[in-house]
C-alpha cells in the first residue's frame, strides 16, 4: 500500500528543471570538497513535525490532513505511523531521523503501559531501519508535554516529577540504543522559571546536572557509545531556560564537568529567539570544540515565538555550511529539519515540497560555502586583520610574555595605532559574488 500514491521518487534533475517532485540542486552523490552532498549534509526528518504536527497555533486547531492515522493513542496506530514514514524517508531519500519518545509511542495511563508502548513500536521501527537502511540520528525523551512536567523535569520542585523524567530519558536511552541510535539529545523544553521570586535557581540547576550525570553513568553501563547533545533555547514556553544559548550551555557544562560527555545541537530559530545569528552560535559552539549536530529551520524576525519554517534562506544556509566545512564536517550528527509545514500547507503532498526545498537550499548553501573556501580571498582578509598579533608585541600577548608594565613601555614609545579597514562591505561583496 502506497501512503502518498501520487508522489514518484525524488531525483535530482538539475536547475532547470520544473519539476516540483525533483531536486533542483541536491545531487546525493556529487563531490564538493572531496565528498559527496549526501556525507556534507547528512538530512534527517524529525518524526514530531512528519507524522505527529497537526499543525495548530497558538490561535487556532491543526490543519493537517493525515488519512492514515485515526488519531487514537493506540498501539496500532502508532505503528501503522511507522510504514507512513518509512515511505516518506524512501520517496524524499533522506537517510537519517530523530524523535522524541512520545511521539513514535503514545503517553497512555501509567508509565509500564508507556515503555511496553514504546518497545513495540521500536521493534517495528528496527524492522523498518533493516528493510530501508536508514539510520536513527539521534533519540530523546519528551519532559515538556504532560501536565506533570508543567514546572520542569530535571529542574521541577517536586522529587516525584524528577524520578518520572529520570524513568523516561532511561526508556528513551534504551529505545536509542536498540535502534543503534547515533546520538541522544537534552532538550530543556520546560527546564527554566516562570518568575525568580518561587524559584531556587541554584537548587534547580544542581539537579539538571545530577540528572545528566546519571545519564552519563547510564551510558557507560549499557555502552551506547552515540554522542550526549544539549539543544539551547532561550524561552518559550517559560520566561527563561537554563540552556538559553550555546555560551550558557557550555558555561553549564563547564562549571558541573560535563563538558566531555556532551556537545551541542544548535537551532537556528532558537538562535533568533536568543538575540542572536545562527553564525553566531554556531561559531560558539564550534570555537569550544563543542558542535556536534544542527537542527535545520529558520524563524520569522516579525513573530516571537518558535515559527520552525523550513530553511529557505540561502544566505544563512551558506554561513552554517561555512562553519560546518571549517571544523571539517560533521563527525557526528547531522542536518535534522526541525521544520513544519505552514498551516496552510496542510496536504501530505506538501511535506514533499517543503523537504524539497529545504534539501536545494542547503546544497545550495554547501556549494557555496565550499566555493567561498576554495576562493580564500575572505580567509586572507581576516588573516591581514590580525597580522599585528603574528609578531612582535602581538606575538608576544598571545604567547603570555606580555605584562601591563611591558604594554604600557611599548604604547609610550609606538605612539598613536594606526587602525586599518574592517573591510566589511568587501567581504560581503565576495560573499554575494557567489550567490
Amino acid at each position: 500500500m502506497s501512503y502518498f500514491p501520487e508522489v514518484p521518487q525524488i531525483k535530482y534533475e538539475g536547475p532547470s528543471s520544473k519539476n516540483p517532485f525533483a531536486f533542483k540542486h541536491y545531487n546525493p552523490d556529487e563531490l564538493v570538497d572531496g565528498k559527496s552532498m549526501r556525507e556534507h549534509l547528512r538530512f534527517a526528518a524529525p518524526y514530531w513535525h512528519v507524522m505527529r504536527n497537526v499543525l495548530g497555533d497558538p490561535f487556532g486547531g491543526g490543519t493537517a490532513l493525515m488519512p492514515w492515522d485515526d488519531a487514537s493513542d493506540s498501539v496500532d496506530n502508532a505503528l501503522k505511523r511507522v510504514d507512513v514514514f518509512a515511505e516518506f524517508l524512501e520517496k524524499i531519500d533522506i537517510d537519517f531521523y530523530a524523535f522524541h519518545d512520545r511521539d513514535i509511542a503514545p503517553e497512555l495511563n501509567n508509565l509500564a503501559a508507556s515503555n511496553d508502548a514504546l518497545e513495540k513500536v521500536v521493534a517495528k521501527l528496527k524492522e523498518m531501519q533493516a528493510a530501508t537502511g536508514k539510520q536513527l540520528l539521534w533519540g530523546t525523551a519528551c519532559l515538556f508535554t504532560h501536565p506533570r512536567y508543567a514546572q520542569g523535569g530535571g529542574t521541577s520542585p517536586n522529587a516525584d516529577v524528577f524520578a518520572y523524567a529520570a524513568a523516561q530519558v532511561k526508556a528513551a536511552m534504551d529505545a536509542t540504543k536498540e535502534l543503534n541510535g547515533l546520538g541522544y539529545t537534552f532538550w530543556g523544553g520546560r527546564e527554566g522559571y516562570a518568575t525568580l521570586w518561587n524559584t531556587d535557581m541554584q537548587r534547580e540547576l544542581d539537579h539538571l546536572a545530577k540528572l545528566l550525570h546519571m545519564a552519563v553513568d547510564y551510558k557507560a553501563k549499557i555502552g551506547f557509545e552515540g554522542q550526549f547533545y544539549i539543544e539551547p533555547k532561550p524561552q518559550e514556553p517559560t520566561t527563561h531556560q537554563y540552556d538559553s544559548d550555546a555560551a550558557a550551555c557550555l558555561n553549564f557544562l563547564r562549571e558541573y564537568d560535563l563538558m566531555d560527555h556532551f556537545k551541542l545541537n544548535i537551532e537556528t530559530n532558537h538562535a533568533t529567539l536568543a538575540g542572536h545569528t545562527m553564525f553566531h552560535e554556531l561559531t560558539v559552539a564550534a570555537n569550544a570544540n563543542a558542535l556536534g549536530s544542527v537542527d535545520a529551520n529558520r524563524g520569522d524576525e516579525l513573530i516571537g515565538w518558535d515559527t520552525d519554517q523550513f530553511p529557505t534562506n540561502v544566505y544563512t544556509n551558506v554561513e552554517v555550511m561555512l562553519v560546518i566545512l571549517g571544523m571539517g564536517g560533521f563527525t557526528t550528527g547531522g542536518l535534522n529539519f526541525d521544520a513544519k509545514r505552514r498551516r496552510e500547507s496542510h496536504e501530505p503532498v506538501d511535506l514533499f515540497h517543503a523537504h524539497i526545498g529545504g534539501m536545494d537550499a542547503f546544497a545550495r548553501g554547501l556549494k557555496i560555502a565550499a566555493a567561498i573556501k576554495t576562493d580564500g580571498r575572505i580567509e586572507e582578509l581576516v588573516k591581514a586583520r590580525y597580522a599585528s598579533f603574528d609578531s612582535g608585541i602581538g606575538a608576544k600577548i598571545e604567547s603570555g610574555e606580555a605584562t601591563l608594565e611591558s604594554l604600557a613601555e611599548y604604547a609610550l614609545s609606538a605612539g598613536e595605532p594606526a587602525l586599518a579597514s574592517g573591510r566589511q562591505e568587501l567581504v560581503e561583496n565576495i560573499i554575494n559574488e557567489y550567490l
